[in-house]
């Protein structure tokens, strides 16, 4: 009994005097996402090169119907603001902003620690260390004003099913466009065949209707598979680890609300980290 009063005191200190921690937000370049496609188009652009004809793979009218008709039937799919939403989402996959989710959940058991032995209100200290984290500040937020904890993991895990959808919808249209482009230089190798058909007593045309043909077909098949697919997969995988982050905000929200001992806050954490993440905040 001693030993635990002694344990006890020792996190009371501990919760006193400890800094909270700070989470390294990493705002970098995807050098992944640069360098695989970037690898693709110039390996591929050099072998073009080296057979010393790069003019015969470039036609304005094969890249009007495949970049036009892509981006129109896909945005018919869709709506305006999908759309926006997956350029944003395009632009996040090069210029990715991580969180390491290890320093995230030690942070939370941190603020768990300071809510059980200084109470939730003390919480509102440390706001401003929150910031750009906005799903954990509304949690926060509600906790202190004495949400009941059921209620702020419904709030939250709605807030999470929200995000979820905006990420999915942004995956969606990609891979929607990947399934699209194919289908516009198919429509293109229609539109040159019916123009060389039509046109067979005039040998000059032959040659510019065959390569509409060809070509559409060309720049349907690299849109799809050097573009859009990368794309997508890429964007998946980064919504994957921004609801990591936000689930362990869910859980650390509610905990703290239902006023748990942040040791089952640890446990609870660690189910959902990665085992090379998992953290041993009281051992």
């Amino acid at each position: 009994m001693a030993t635990e009063t002694e344990s006890q005191a020792q996190e009371a200190a501990n919760a006193q005097r400890r800094p909270l921690t700070q989470i390294a937000v990493r705002r970098t370049v995807d050098l992944a996402t640069i360098l695989g496609i970037g690898i693709a188009f110039g390996l591929f652009i050099l072998a073009i090169l080296l057979d010393g004809s790069p003019a015969a793979f470039l036609d304005a009218r094969s890249l009007l119907i495949v970049l036009g008709g892509t981006f129109g039937v896909t945005t018919a799919c869709y709506s305006l603001g999908d759309m926006v939403q997956t350029l944003k989402g395009i632009g996040t996959t090069i210029f990715h902003t991580s969180r390491d989710p290890q320093q995230a959940a030690l942070q939370l058991l941190q603020l768990a620690q300071i809510a059980r032995y200084r109470g939730v209100l003390s919480l509102q200290e440390y706001a401003p260390a929150l910031e750009g984290q906005p799903l954990l500040e509304q949690g926060i937020n509600m906790v202190v004003d004495g949400t009941p904890g059921d209620e702020v993991e419904r709030i939250m895990q709605r807030e999470v099913h929200s995000f979820a959808q905006r990420q999915s919808r942004s995956v969606s249209a990609l891979r929607r466009a990947s399934e699209i482009a194919p289908a516009m230089g198919l429509i293109g190798t229609l539109v040159g065949l019916i123009q060389m058909l039509g046109n067979l007593e005039d040998p000059s045309t032959i040659g510019p209707a065959m390569a509409v043909a060809l070509l559409t077909t060309f720049y349907g098949a690299i849109l799809s598979n050097m573009l859009f697919i990368p794309l997508a997969s890429k964007l998946e995988r980064n919504a994957a680890e921004d609801m990591l982050i936000r689930h362990l905000h869910v859980l650390a929200s509610a905990s703290i609300a239902r006023q748990e001992n942040p040791r089952r806050l640890e446990m609870l954490l660690n189910t959902i980290l990665p085992a090379s993440k998992r953290v041993d905040y009281f051992g």
